[in-house]
């Protein structure tokens, strides 16, 4: 799977977010994503991967071997890169 189409499939199911997907391993099945969205406010660090995973779906357990996640709010990712 290509980096874009783990990005896209992150943006259909979170449809404000930024994303940036790297493949980590050059075998297009390890990835390395960082996802930035309002609907993450208020949501702890296991939720947030949580609602990347429902919208990596099914992929998750096919295409995609691993996907390491590093997920922010907006006021989370400002503080983070201030």
């Amino acid at each position: 799977m290509e980096p874009d189409a783990v990005k896209a499939l992150i943006e259909s199911g979170i449809p404000d977010a930024k994303v940036e997907v790297v493949d980590t391993t050059g075998t297009k099945d390890h990835f390395s994503a960082v996802v930035i969205s309002d609907s993450f406010d208020g949501l702890n660090l296991v939720e947030q991967h949580q609602v990347v995973y429902k919208a990596v779906g099914d992929h998750m357990t096919r295409e995609i071997h691993a996907l390491q996640l590093k997920t922010y709010s907006p006021q989370q990712w400002e503080k983070q890169n201030s």
